[in-house]
């Protein structure tokens, strides 16, 4: 950016936002500068679907040359996906899900007028598992499942592929929570019960934790 504008130096923008209690203005150059670039992003329709191929792969996310899309002035390519939004599952190497060349197909999720690209989503392309697996599961089941990490709050445990919930500390027996981490592995096998499951946030709540190796905890 610093190459782009000078303090002092005159620039026109286009006004996106306003902030009355800041006193902030928000200008886009890209608007002024590439309008063929601004014009295309601003018809676009969340839930659109963009193809494209992969142009290049940063550590903060994944940069897309659009089919039916203008080059981008700066970045690589246009649409860029966001790490959380490449898998429904926890992303551990980049590569491992696309490589420079690959072609995509995403859902788009908004314009980003900061930086003049497209936001999408690979992942939006895919099932949600989450969702699955509320359909399939009703509160009150017993799982089977593994700890994945212990916390100052309580345990979280793993009952399916890229399924997570948390058994909260004031869940757990009293001697249990007085040393969970003592009590308790990274890896360690255990039978949970489902309390509660909120598709919308995503979220599973467990409660009870019989340890394979010895019986209840």
């Amino acid at each position: 950016m610093a190459t782009a504008v000078n303090v002092g130096g005159r620039i026109t923008g286009e006004v996106t936002a306003v902030d009355l209690d800041a006193g902030r203005v928000r200008l886009a150059m890209t608007a002024t500068e590439n309008p063929e670039l601004w014009a295309f992003l601003t018809t676009r329709q969340r839930g659109e679907i963009l193809t494209g191929t992969v142009a290049a792969i940063e550590r903060f996310g994944v940069f897309v040359s659009l089919d039916d899309g203008p080059d981008h002035p700066v970045f690589p390519g246009v649409g860029f996906i966001t790490i959380p939004e490449l898998s429904w599952w926890r992303v551990e190497a980049v590569s491992g899900i696309v490589r420079v060349g690959h072609q995509v197909s995403c859902e788009f999720l908004q314009f980003d007028d900061w930086n003049g690209e497209a936001r999408l989503s690979l992942k939006a392309m895919l099932p949600d598992p989450f969702a699955a697996f509320a359909e399939a599961t009703p509160v009150g089941r017993r799982l089977r499942g593994q700890v994945t990490k212990v916390v100052p709050f309580g345990v979280f445990v793993r009952v399916a592929d890229g399924i997570e919930g948390l058994v909260h500390l004031r869940d757990l027996p009293r001697p249990l929570a007085e040393t969970t981490e003592q009590a308790l592995q990274v890896g360690e096998d255990v039978t949970v019960v489902v309390t509660e499951i909120d598709l919308p946030r995503r979220r599973l709540t467990l409660r009870d934790l019989w340890s394979h190796k010895g019986g209840e905890l």
